[in-house]
């Protein structure tokens, strides 16, 4: 048991409060389930996979199920994330991650958009959109199909920025809306500015260096093989993966 991941008791005590209430017969061993999920999400195993010291294989894909289709590992990450107490400087940016075949093999009628999943150059993707802290820790995620422009991305992140004093972010998401909004959220924009403008748009070039903190994120998000290639067809339990990563690396 030495040689598998588990859960601390530390790590259990911050995860508890966002656990569902259970009703009637009571649920199995929660360090063990949980250390399980984690174990097959960050090796990309199949759940029959699973060791045995995990218990059945499948009890860890019923409680993953589960709780992926309540938001539960979205609220963990979201719950944990809202105590990071940056005051600074966030910054956006977003990345593809490659959709299995397994992940695209339903009806043509009922993917697409559905399951957040679109052709790209490099093929079928999801886009993870990500707002990240000065120290390069996650603090919101959005996933969309990959076609999708950093625009909506930016737009459905908006809502959810902590107050600040800049943003960094990279051209694409350079665009006079959006840094109209940043400004009347009292947010300073560090964005180049797109070569196509007419007027140029000076950035703090010292402070936009700090964006490679995100893109570290992305990769460290990626060195979980379940969230590097989408097996998921649903893309509310991919994004529970993409959360629950985020969890274990950033914030137990």
């Amino acid at each position: 048991m030495s040689d598998l991941y588990w859960l601390t008791n530390e790590q259990m005590a911050k995860l508890a409060p966002f656990f569902p209430k259970s009703h009637g017969k009571p649920r199995v061993d929660d360090t063990r389930v949980l250390s399980g999920i984690i174990f097959i999400n960050r090796n990309g195993l199949r759940w029959r996979d699973a060791l045995e010291s995990y218990g059945p294989h499948k009890t860890l894909y019923s409680r993953w199920k589960r709780w992926s289709e309540k938001g539960i590992f979205a609220r963990m990450m979201a719950g944990l994330a809202a105590e990071h107490g940056e005051q600074k400087s966030v910054m956006i940016d977003a990345t593809y991650l490659k959709a299995h075949r397994t992940a695209t093999s339903m009806a043509a009628k009922k993917g697409g958009c559905a399951r957040l999943i679109g052709r790209t150059k490099g093929g079928m993707n999801t886009k993870l959109h990500a707002i990240c802290d000065s120290k390069g820790r996650p603090l919101n995620l959005f996933v969309t199909a990959g076609p999708v422009s950093d625009y909506i991305g930016a737009r459905a992140l908006l809502g959810t920025l902590p107050k600040v004093d800049w943003l960094l972010g990279d051209r694409g998401y350079d665009a006079d809306w959006f840094r109209d909004a940043l400004k009347d959220k009292g947010i300073r924009a560090c964005i180049p500015g797109r070569k196509q403008r007419k007027t140029p748009v000076k950035h703090d070039r010292r402070r936009y260096k700090r964006r490679n903190r995100i893109e570290i994120m992305f990769g460290r998000l990626k060195d979980w093989r379940r969230v590097a290639t989408r097996y998921d067809r649903c893309p509310k339990v991919f994004l529970s993966a993409i959360a629950l990563a985020a969890v274990v690396i950033y914030w137990l």
